[in-house]
């Protein structure tokens, strides 16, 4: 049974990011109560592990326009261009929140700010705190929320959303309409219990899905869960087709995947064939500077023509000091018996971030009253068919400043009545009975996957696709309704569900466009429109 805990917050944050940490703060220093639940450690997200920067003009020589410019090139015709500027236009006064909270990004020996240039950028817009951005950004965030006394609770496992049309369904009395959260079920890992939790607001700022590929740069606890809760509560996807391949990641036999930031090229680092040759410039004008999925796709059809397991980096050219501009990228690769110094670094491309989401108004409002998204979960149009390097972290320090002020304005003016939830009902078969399974439905859902649904795809390959995730689905949720819940089952639950949605967003678009690439459509359709996958009906 579920432990009932009283509705003590009027905002409920699912996720301890950028996105949910500069949320919280904002609405609790409205004087609002506001409640954080982090599936593992509180300082455990994507965002610890951001190690390129922040784009935003913050020098005399850039301006909006080219940031704008530049976003909407590597969006490939699906950005909303209005979103990209309102969005990019607030990107200095969000760097100076940063700064005064305590990020302090790197500067040159002038005591100038030091600007980084990635895949895509015409200038230098990207700061940076040498190539451990996230995690000084992360740690600047869980201070201030410490100061402000906001609860944060870590090891809780979100469920599910509970709404008034579930609510009613189960037979509580809920008064108003269908359409509105009225909370959600955690599951607490510290305790082995379900609780639920009544917030007139929640924000699910749960990251990505890198997760649903054998290889990924994101950690553990990318599983997905805030679009499978969300398309469990009747709202749709968009563009989830477009997962990004981050193009340089460490290769090793232990198929790990640690991220080489793109910067090491922006300092002039080239890719080079197993000949150790440059090789970009006959794919695109930019080079090894060129969008990250020209890049992915180059080194995929080099590795395949070439017969090698991966292309290199050739950080021994590298003008300047490589161990001090990159400490944290020389350590790891040292770690796997690679000097950056003296060798070049073996890199293959890995599954790093979707593109796509829970639509949202540039408010962080979804369709669902009470229910907002920020962050990689939520799709806002600024990414279009593929991200500009560094500007997810702008993204939801954005949006959460916006969605802070609106959610502000939501609880002043909400009628505050008292509501029931339905409590949580176990199942009956013990946690440990054909664990197995998960584990085998969990492996050959990544490899389905990372082998049909990768960075080259085709009709064939994504109805296979479909048609094994389908008796997989089927299968996990025969299992989940029936057994107690833990971790392992309510992160392979989400998994198959937003793989699913993955796959059917990709077979919904028939053209090649940003991250989706397809043998079958190989040319751009002349109106670019978004993908909206409705929720399964079962």
């Amino acid at each position: 049974m579920s432990k009932r805990v009283k509705a003590e917050y009027d905002m409920v944050i699912v996720g301890s990011g950028i996105a949910g940490l500069s949320f919280a703060l904002q609405v609790a220093e409205a004087g609002y109560r506001v409640a954080i639940f982090t599936k593992k450690d509180k300082a455990e997200s994507n965002t610890n592990y951001a190690q390129g920067g922040i784009a935003a003009v913050t020098s005399a020589g850039d301006d909006l326009d080219k940031h704008v410019e530049d976003t909407l090139e590597a969006g490939d015709g699906l950005c909303d261009p209005e979103i990209v500027r309102e969005i990019l236009r607030d990107g200095p006064a969000r760097i100076q929140d940063l700064a005064e909270m305590g990020v302090a990004f790197s500067s040159l020996d002038d005591g100038r700010i030091s600007l980084g240039k990635e895949g895509g950028h015409s200038k230098r817009r990207v700061l940076h705190v040498k190539d451990v951005t996230g995690k000084a950004i992360e740690e600047a965030l869980l201070s201030n929320i410490a100061k402000q006394g906001v609860t944060l609770f870590e090891h809780y496992f979100a469920i599910d959303l509970v709404t008034a049309k579930k609510s009613r369904k189960l037979g509580v009395k809920v008064e108003g309409s269908d359409d509105r959260i009225l909370g959600i079920y955690f599951f607490d890992a510290n305790r082995d219990r379900v609780i639920t939790v009544s917030a007139p607001v929640v924000l699910l700022a749960t990251g990505g899905a890198g997760q649903t590929y054998l290889y990924t740069t994101n950690p553990s606890i990318a599983t997905g869960d805030g679009v499978a809760m969300a398309s469990r509560s009747g709202l749709s996807a968009m563009n989830l087709e477009f997962m990004q391949f981050h193009p340089t990641t460490l290769h090793s036999n232990d198929g790990d995947r640690f991220l080489i930031t793109e910067a090491v090229r922006g300092e002039g680092v080239k890719l080079i064939d197993s000949r150790g040759k440059p090789f970009l410039k006959k794919y695109h004008p930019l080079a090894d500077l060129a969008p990250r999925d020209v890049v992915a796709r180059a080194i995929d059809r080099e590795m395949k023509r070439s017969g090698s397991p991966y292309v290199r980096l050739d950080t021994p050219r590298m003008k300047g000091d490589f161990p001090d501009r990159f400490p944290n990228v020389y350590e790891n690769c040292l770690k796997k018996g690679v000097d950056a110094l003296t060798e070049p670094i073996p890199v293959v491309p890995a599954a790093h971030y979707s593109c796509g989401g829970i639509p949202t108004e540039l408010d962080c409002s979804t369709k669902l009253k009470g229910l907002y998204a920020c962050g990689e979960v939520a799709c806002t149009g600024l990414h279009g068919a593929n991200r500009l390097a560094s500007n997810s972290l702008l993204e939801a320090v954005v949006m959460a400043h916006r969605g802070a002020e609106a959610v502000c304005t939501f609880l002043e003016s909400r009628n505050k009545t008292k509501v029931s939830l339905p409590e949580w009902v176990d199942g009956d078969v013990p946690a440990s009975d054909e664990r197995v399974v998960l584990s085998h439905n969990l492996d050959e859902l990544k490899r389905t996957m990372w082998d049909y649904v990768g960075i080259v795809r085709s009709t064939k390959r994504l109805e296979r696709a479909r048609s094994r995730l389908r008796n997989l689905e089927r299968e996990i949720n025969e299992y989940y309704w029936n057994a107690k819940v833990d971790l392992s089952l309510l992160e392979v639950r989400n998994l198959v569900c937003v793989a699913e949605l993955i796959v059917r967003s990709a077979l919904k678009r028939q053209e090649s466009r940003g991250l989706h690439y397809t043998l079958d459509y190989p040319d751009l359709a002349e109106e670019a429109v978004n993908t909206l996958v409705a929720p399964l009906r079962r």
